[in-house]
């Protein structure tokens, strides 16, 4: 009979043989709208009617939100939208460096987005959660692939189509709101964090107070994770701001000078934090070490008070005939009060010097 090892390999070869049922397009758009005049058309369209529907007007834009979209999926809209293949791949891969790259009129933005996790101040685990947002902007259409469930862009969506003369201007609007969006989100997470570093910081300083290294270590990590994702979108952001030669109006490009200030700003407050976690551990660990050398005297003075009793108690458990004061009768009572006097003067002196 064939081994049970021999047919679970056999399962997995018939399975892989098996052909794979493409997932539709459609499962992977979040929304799909077509924007004349800054107003959205009402009705509901496809991405390739919604493309037909703009170039057939010769005006407006098509915004075409995915979400986690596999690699079938990515390349329709890729042959739809004449998107350059390498572009296509880095959307369907994800975990993509912040950057900005053009090929011809399509420019490609790629933002890590941050969310903020709950957590207990000395708990080990995930403080700051990580994901992509990828926006092809063209002249007349934007999509944007996004990886992670925190990262959605509804509220973006909404905000704009409450604003249509910032509509007017173009997929370069959409790319705006949406840098702006998560810039703000670095803002609030840093806040976030912040918080929990004063927490962290008041208790190390507390007297009296138990201090989990590990826990500071924690938050350093997520920190340095942190600052990986915010950091490297400042080239990107610089250039779009101010580089006139990409396909962008100029009213755009100064909104965009604006979120690369703010930008800047939390990246500056991130690279505070780590500088003050860094800090925050060499005075934990240094009061931890005070608090061990404070437990070691305050031993060694018991054990040095200890040794007294210990000495006489070994020294007349010998059991030699001949030791002084065998046979006085005040023999004991006086070797127990020498014993008694050294112990206390030890114990007064190491009190009068703070070991104990």
């Amino acid at each position: 009979m064939p081994s049970f090892r021999a047919s679970a390999r056999t399962s997995k070869r018939a399975a892989r043989a098996l052909p794979r049922i493409p997932v539709p397009t459609a499962r992977a758009i979040v929304d799909c709208g077509v924007y004349v005049h800054g107003r959205r058309l009402p009705g509901r369209f496809t991405h390739h009617d919604a493309l037909a529907e703009v170039r057939n007007r010769g005006e407006g834009f098509v915004w075409v939100g995915l979400h986690d979209p596999d690699h079938a999926q990515m390349s329709d809209i890729a042959e739809t939208f004449g998107l350059h293949a390498l572009a296509v791949e880095d959307a369907v891969k994800a975990h993509q460096r912040p950057k900005l790259e053009r090929y011809d009129d399509t420019l490609v933005l790629v933002m890590r987005t941050v969310a903020y996790v709950e957590h207990e101040l000395h708990s080990v685990s995930e403080i700051v959660e990580t994901g992509e947002i990828m926006v092809f902007c063209a002249p007349d259409f934007v999509v944007t692939v996004r990886h992670g469930e925190h990262s959605g862009l509804a509220s973006v969506r909404k905000q704009l189509e409450g604003d249509p003369a910032m509509l007017m201007y173009g997929p370069g609007a959409v790319l705006h709101g949406i840098a702006d969006y998560v810039v703000d989100n670095y803002i609030d997470v840093a806040g976030s964090v912040e918080l929990d570093i004063d927490a962290m910081e008041e208790e190390v300083f507390t007297p009296r107070s138990q201090v989990a290294v590990e826990s500071i270590y924690q938050l350093k990590r997520e920190v340095v994770e942190l600052r990986r994702a915010v950091n490297p979108l400042a080239i990107p952001l610089q250039l779009l701001g101010h580089k006139a030669d990409l396909p962008l109006p100029k009213e755009v490009r100064r909104y965009l000078r604006d979120v690369a200030d703010h930008h800047t700003s939390v990246a500056e407050r991130i690279t505070d934090f780590d500088g003050s976690l860094s800090a925050l551990i060499s005075a934990a660990l240094a009061k931890v070490g005070v608090q061990q050398n404070t437990d070691m005297r305050k031993i060694s003075a018991w054990v040095a008070i200890a040794a007294v009793p210990t000495m006489g108690a070994g020294i007349y458990g010998m059991n030699f005939e001949h030791m002084p004061e065998l046979k006085w009768t005040y023999g004991y009572p006086a070797v127990m009060l020498v014993i008694v006097t050294i112990c206390v003067g030890l114990f007064l002196t190491f009190r009068r010097n703070h070991w104990l």
